[in-house]
């Protein structure tokens, strides 16, 4: 049974949607399965493949890249469909992804060259998984629940989190990559399984007969996100972030096992930490942003969350005292970055009208997660250039871009109601 979602009783009726707690259920899985993979591709390369610098940021760029090449096709299609049968449909095709790469690893075939196309892959499904996800809240519950039903989605992301890196840390570490990429195209299966059992109709706008073009659609939707004030500063924060965020863990995933000599159980334990933070993160964005006020909460988190990780290059050595440390930052990072993550999300929906809002979603995913490629590329290359220890201090450094862009936006000026 999920946890109780604090705050107001919107909250406990959302919770006593039995459709909800299925698209609940589904989402935590598929995001596990998502950050499980996420760990097991890289770190394989790294301790078994002995990858270099380059190679991680390119195989962590092509995994990226399918957020360039279809989120904004993926948001016309959805606003154009049921999220459900979206979100069903990748699931299937992820895990069988994911198993083929299993079956691969068994052959002896898992080199890098299967390491990118699996990646490209679960990358590319992702994107739709993620955008129909996104619209589907809106379809499910009131425009007053939302930020409640987000913070309880994204407790489910927080459970990931904490067990996705965790779990491929030590498969990779104990057992092997098949067994890893085994264990992700289950956590699919079971979403799969999950949000087939969603019953209720979707209210998604009707089809007429001489519909827009998909050209014509995606035109609408960068219109409207570019026209909004909020959420232009929306886009500009997220690409500031994801950039930065991107780079610093191209060198943050070599860091750690090289220049601190943690091994692969280890890197996924202190990566596990930012779990039980973005729980927290969760919890707190059900009731700070009313408290305080949604601008200032932003802005603020966004400081603390990612200011947490510049304390990460004075670390040295792999004792307990570093360990503990390491599971401090990313305990940090989590929640207050969840908190941040809840907010915006709420914000998005509660301006976005309801046949914009796969569309609205895809263009600030297009806008915000489309840097990443570049920025995991570029986190390769510092760290080939200016040693692990420098880059990671550059790119940290560099997070500090979003909180100042949403400081100079009209984000922070949002109040303790949203602006429905």
């Amino acid at each position: 049974m999920p946890p109780s979602s604090p705050g107001s009783s919107a909250s406990s009726s959302v919770w006593r949607d039995a459709d909800f707690r299925r698209l609940w259920a589904g989402q935590t899985a598929s995001q596990l399965g998502e950050h499980t993979t996420l760990v097991v591709l890289p770190l394989f390369a790294v301790l078994a493949l002995d990858a270099g610098a380059g190679q991680l940021g390119a195989l962590r760029a092509v995994g990226q890249v399918p957020i360039l090449l279809i989120s904004l096709l993926a948001g016309a299609w959805v606003d154009r469909w049921r999220a459900r049968t979206v979100m069903v449909l990748t699931d299937a095709a992820r895990a069988v992804a994911l198993g083929a790469a299993a079956v691969a690893g068994l052959f002896g075939l898992l080199g890098l060259p299967a390491l990118f196309v699996a990646a490209f892959t679960v990358g590319a499904l992702s994107v739709l998984f993620d955008v129909a996800y996104q619209a589907s809240l809106v379809r499910l519950v009131r425009r007053d629940q939302l930020l409640q039903g987000n913070s309880a989605l994204e407790g489910s992301r927080s459970a990931a989190q904490i067990g996705g890196p965790a779990l491929g840390g030590v498969l990779v570490s104990l057992l092997s990559a098949q067994v890893a990429a085994a264990s992700g195209a289950l956590f699919f299966a079971v979403s799969f399984m999950s949000l087939r059992r969603i019953r209720r109709a979707e209210a998604v706008p009707e089809h007429h007969e001489r519909a827009p073009r998909v050209r014509h659609r995606i035109r609408d939707g960068l219109r409207f996100v570019a026209g909004h004030p909020l959420l232009r500063a929306v886009c500009l924060a997220s690409a500031a972030f994801q950039f930065s965020f991107a780079a610093t863990m191209t060198v943050y995933l070599l860091f750690l096992p090289r220049e601190l000599h943690l091994s692969g159980a280890t890197v996924g334990l202190a990566l596990a930490a930012t779990g039980p933070g973005a729980l927290l993160g969760s919890v707190l964005a059900a009731r700070l942003p009313g408290r305080y006020g949604h601008g200032v909460v932003l802005v603020s988190a966004a400081v603390l969350g990612n200011g947490a990780l510049l304390w990460v290059p004075a670390l040295h050595g792999s004792s307990a005292v570093t360990v503990a440390a390491l599971l401090t930052v990313n305990f940090v990072f989590g929640a207050f970055g969840q908190l941040v993550n809840v907010t915006v999300v709420s914000v998005r929906q509660a301006v976005t009208p309801d046949g914009m809002q796969g569309r609205a979603a895809a263009t600030i995913t297009f806008v915000g997660m489309g840097s990443a490629p570049l920025g995991s590329l570029l986190g390769g290359f510092l760290a080939q250039g200016w040693g692990l220890r420098t880059s990671l201090l550059v790119t940290a450094a560099g997070m500090m871009l979003s909180p100042a862009v949403m400081a100079a936006s009209p984000l922070v000026r949002l109040g303790r109601r949203l602006p429905l």
